[in-house]
Order: structure tokens, then C-alpha cells, then sequence
């Protein structure tokens, strides 16, 4: 099975670390993630600036892709550019707070998984409220 993870508290979040590391049991697992805190940002898309992505590590590893875009820009990055295979599933997160009601209008973390279902891939958003 092939996992796209993303999420929007940037590649270098705990949760995402702990999503990636628990998906690698069930399947070959693709992380890209903002390059930095991108929660709030809602289904929002770069249009103007160029996209940039780089390896990114965590313990000397390479662990995935850090992105300069949002996480649905990290979905579209990750399924049209970076995978060698179409992914099953794309799971977002594990947020840091909740989205729960309106916030899901708002959270990148949704939206993520969003962008993965647009596509036509199923997918989920996964969050913690602390």
C-alpha cells in the first residue's frame, strides 16, 4: 500500500513524525509536509511564488519532503511530482488541537485530506486536542 502523509504543523512536528512512523507497519509511506507551521491556512493553494522542496531529515534519516507551500499544495506536490506510484490513501496529520465544527473550515489539516479525496484517493485528517 502507498501513504501519502502530510499534515500542517510543519515536517518537523511530533505528530507527523508518529503518523509516518505507525503507517510504515501497514505500507511504503511518502512524507511531504510544510516547511514550517502552516495551520489555519484553510484549502489554500500557491499561485504566485514558486514552489520549493527539499529532503528533510529527523535523526540523521532522510524522513521526507519539506514543501514552501500549504498542505494541499504538499498533496498535489506529493501525488503529481513526487511519488512513483499513485498513492491509496493520504492521511493528514496528527494535528496538534482539535478541529472540530467550523474549525475544519480553517484547519490545513482537513484540507489535506481533502485535497487527497478531490483526487480522487481516499483519505483522512487526523487530530489530537491536548
Amino acid at each position: 500500500m502507498e501513504i501519502l502523509v502530510t499534515n500542517d504543523d510543519g515536517i518537523y512536528a511530533e505528530g507527523i513524525y508518529a503518523l509516518a512512523t505507525a503507517l510504515k507497519k501497514v505500507g511504503n509511506v511518502t512524507v511531504v509536509a510544510p516547511d514550517t507551521q502552516r495551520s489555519a491556512v484553510g484549502h489554500a493553494i500557491t499561485i504566485t511564488d514558486p514552489l520549493r522542496v527539499v529532503p528533510a531529515n529527523r535523526n540523521r534519516e532522510f524522513f521526507g519532503y519539506a514543501a514552501s507551500g500549504t498542505p494541499a499544495d504538499c498533496v498535489k506536490l506529493g501525488i503529481k511530482s513526487i511519488m512513483k506510484k499513485r498513492p491509496d490513501l493520504v492521511v493528514s496529520g496528527i494535528n496538534l488541537g482539535g478541529n472540530l465544527g467550523y474549525n475544519v473550515l480553517y484547519s490545513g489539516t482537513v484540507s489535506g485530506a481533502t485535497e487527497g479525496a478531490l483526487l480522487g484517493i481516499p483519505s483522512l485528517a487526523i487530530s489530537l486536542d491536548t
